[in-house]
C-alpha cells in the first residue's frame, strides 16, 4: 500500500508539472501575440473617434496648369468711312476785281457703311479742274491743288467738324478770275491705305 500510495504521488507530481509547463507555453504564447500587436504605427490608429485622412488627388496633377487661352477680340467693322461726298452748300464767291483771289467755302461729308454722316481720321485733298462740257469725264486741266489737311489728330480734325452739319467746313483761298463752271474734286487718303474720291460741279462767281 505504501508503495502504490508513493506513485500516485509521483504522477501526481509529472501531471502538474506538466499542466505548468502547458501554462507557461501559453503564456509565452500569449506575450508574442500582444508584442506583435504593439508594433503597429500610432499614425495607423484613429485616435479620437476620427476616420483616417485619405490623401486627395487632384486630375491630372502630374502635369503643370495650363493657362485657359482666351478667344481673339472682335474688331468692330462698319464705323469707318465708306464714302465721301462735297455737300451743296460748297460756293466760290463772286471776287470785287479781276486779280483778287476768293475765298472757296467747301463743306465735305463722310458717310459710314450705313449712310451716317459721321467724323473720322484721314488726310484731304483738295483739287480744281476745268470743266468739260458734254463729256463722259468732265474733268479737263488742273488748275489748283491744295496742300493737303491732316485730319489724323484730333484737336485739327475737330477744329473743322460743324456738329450742326454733320460735315467738315475748309475755306480755301481760289485763284482769281474763276468765272466759269470748274470741278472741284476731294479725296479723302483713311489710315487703312483706302482712297474716297468724290467730285462736285463748282460755278464760278460772276
Amino acid at each position: 500500500m505504501a508503495a502504490c500510495g508513493l506513485r500516485m504521488a509521483k504522477c501526481r507530481a509529472y501531471v502538474c508539472a506538466g499542466m505548468l509547463g502547458l501554462g507557461l507555453v501559453a503564456a509565452l504564447l500569449l506575450l508574442v501575440f500582444l508584442c506583435s500587436g504593439c508594433g503597429q504605427s500610432q499614425a495607423d490608429v484613429p485616435t479620437g473617434g476620427q476616420a483616417p485622412k485619405q490623401e486627395v488627388k487632384q486630375a491630372g496633377g502630374s502635369e503643370e496648369a495650363k493657362p485657359v487661352e482666351s478667344p481673339p477680340p472682335v474688331v468692330p467693322t462698319g464705323f469707318a468711312p465708306a464714302r465721301i461726298c462735297i455737300l451743296p452748300l460748297t460756293e466760290l464767291p463772286s471776287s470785287t476785281g479781276s486779280s483778287q483771289a476768293v475765298v472757296l467755302n467747301a463743306y465735305i461729308g463722310l458717310m459710314d457703311a450705313f449712310g451716317c454722316q459721321i467724323k473720322a481720321p484721314g488726310v484731304l485733298r483738295f483739287e480744281l479742274y476745268q470743266y468739260v462740257p458734254r463729256s463722259a469725264a468732265p474733268k479737263g486741266q488742273r488748275l489748283a491743288i491744295w496742300p493737303d489737311i491732316d485730319l489724323t489728330h484730333p484737336a485739327t480734325n475737330n477744329r473743322y467738324w460743324r456738329d450742326f452739319l454733320r460735315a467738315y467746313e475748309f475755306k480755301l483761298d481760289a485763284p482769281a478770275g474763276l468765272s466759269e463752271t470748274y470741278v472741284l474734286e476731294a479725296t479723302l487718303m483713311c489710315p487703312d491705305g483706302r482712297r474716297l474720291t468724290a467730285t462736285f460741279p463748282l460755278r464760278g462767281g460772276k
